[in-house]
């Protein structure tokens, strides 16, 4: 029988892995393409956003299966949050702990994944850099022809050059953003 704590603990990665390989099979049986940013183009179009750009200029009904993509993922991430929230301290480093510290950034605190420093939106320093990130992350998606989940779950598995160029761009972009500009604007802001 399922018990709440077995749905809570840590799963094994590859449930996470099997999950995603079955829905890129379904999907590629049913002739359709994974990306969060086509999701997000399809919510733009209906919401009349092809009278500023033709790039939201397409037939939304062929894509309808991505809002229930995007309500999955919001209620999802709202249910991880709240019921399935971790009743324990996460597990980090001794070294990333320093790391973190010597730039003005806590360890995360009982329930929570990521530090409250970085998304603190009491803190009016971290407006600007929330809505510059998300221009950055709009902006690299379309000049990109995809986001990352887009290109590094069904561009990969397609064996799509563009996608895997996309993809090391992403990670070098990650590294490049966590060990020197997180660091640089902590010390600044």
């Amino acid at each position: 029988m399922l018990t709440l704590e077995w749905l809570t603990g840590a799963w094994h990665w590859s449930v996470s892995g099997l999950l995603i390989a079955l829905v890129l099979f379904l999907m590629l049986f049913f002739g359709e393409k994974f990306g969060v940013s086509t999701s997000f183009q399809t919510l733009c179009s209906i919401g009349g956003a092809k009278r500023w750009s033709s790039y939201f200029n397409l037939d939304w009904k062929k894509h309808d299966w991505l809002l229930v993509f995007v309500v999955g993922s919001i209620t999802g991430g709202l249910i991880a949050a709240t019921v399935l929230a971790p009743s324990e301290a996460m597990v980090i480093s001794p070294e990333t702990l320093q790391e973190l510290r010597e730039i003005g950034i806590q360890a995360p605190v009982v329930g929570a994944i990521l530090p409250g420093e970085l998304f603190d939106l009491a803190n009016f320093s971290a407006w600007p850099l929330l809505v510059l990130g998300g221009v950055l992350v709009g902006f690299g998606a379309r000049y990109a022809g995809g986001c990352t989940s887009g290109h590094a779950i069904s561009g990969l598995s397609n064996f799509q050059l563009p996608s895997l160029l996309a993809v090391v761009g992403f990670f070098i972009g990650g590294l490049v953003m966590t060990h020197f500009l997180i660091p640089f604007l902590f010390t600044v802001l």
